[in-house]
């Protein structure tokens, strides 16, 4: 891609993932650029080698005529104007415990308290445009409201269901509503809400940075109580992946799968901390076990 560190960024994502995806047994590439480094973007390209792991996404949907009504649309519009505010203020704080995001910032949670009323109200309309809309944003508009409904079963399906959306924006919505819900039902034991961390295993070997970025997240969460079959998942399905996060340069995205594999290696959490601290990696990828070959 003739990119160097300090240098540019490439001028067109599609034609460096289609040079990329031109590279023998190369299958599938994506190309993503996060903020930020010490004022610097960084660029985190994602290779799917063929015969390796493969995260599996729906076909698209086909409905070209479906759309959110416009009352949801312009509250949306509403919402995204007050999150572009506090972006650029550096203020993401959010409450999670009531199942779902209220952000710290006033404007902005007045918006998403008005999702709550929407959603309730809506929640057919969502669930069709989430289901069946062509029209990717607009997926994508559901799979974050329809978070905010008050039935929390039925809002856990149809965020599970939008995990394996074939647009990133939707997974990423899905699963910003899912941790919030897995908080919320951690609080609320009697509930009955399961999420089952199964996706997230699975998202951890897509080509999507912010795929393999959230469903850490959630899986550092997921596994804080070291659950047997969590942890077995991960070893069968994602040590590749854990492995090559856990080394990525920038600290703060590497450190949910240091600890997932510090988790899987059967490390007490003060020695995962230790070896964070002191930044040796190499220690912990040294005590993690190879899954066994099948």
């Amino acid at each position: 891609l003739n990119i160097v560190e300090g240098g540019a960024m490439p001028q067109s994502k599609n034609d460096a993932e289609t040079k990329l995806i031109g590279l023998e047994d190369v299958v599938n590439a994506d190309i993503e650029a996060v903020c930020c480094d010490q004022g610097k973007a960084i660029l985190y390209i994602g290779i799917e080698e063929r015969g390796g792991p493969h995260y599996e996404s729906r076909t698209p949907p086909v409905n070209e005529e479906l759309r959110l009504p416009e009352e949801i649309r312009e509250q949306w519009l509403d919402f995204i104007t007050s999150v572009e505010v506090v972006a650029r203020k550096g203020d993401d704080r959010e409450d999670l415990t009531n199942g779902y995001s209220l952000m710290a910032d006033p404007d902005v949670r007045r918006s998403q308290e008005r999702f709550l009323k929407l959603a309730d109200a809506n929640f057919a309309i969502l669930r069709e445009v989430l289901h069946n809309a062509a029209d990717e944003e607009q997926r994508g508009i559901a799979a974050y409201i329809i978070g905010y409904a008050p039935d929390r079963k039925a809002v856990a399906e149809e965020l599970q269901f939008a995990m394996q959306d074939p647009d990133s924006t939707v997974r990423n919505n899905a699963m910003r509503g899912l941790m919030a819900l897995t908080v919320w039902s951690r609080l609320n034991p009697d509930a009955g809400v399961r999420i089952s961390p199964t996706w997230f295993v699975e998202m951890l070997n897509s080509t999507h940075f912010t795929d393999r970025s959230k469903a850490a997240t959630a899986l550092y969460t997921f596994t804080e109580n070291r659950d047997a079959a969590i942890l077995q998942h991960l070893r069968d399905r994602a040590m590749p992946a854990l492995t090559e996060m856990a080394q990525w340069r920038h600290m703060p995205h590497a450190l949910p799968a240091f600890y997932l594999l510090g988790r899987v290696a059967g490390l007490p959490e003060a020695d995962i901390q230790a070896l964070w601290t002191r930044g040796d990696r190499a220690e912990l990828l040294r005590r993690v076990k190879p899954a066994p070959r099948k």
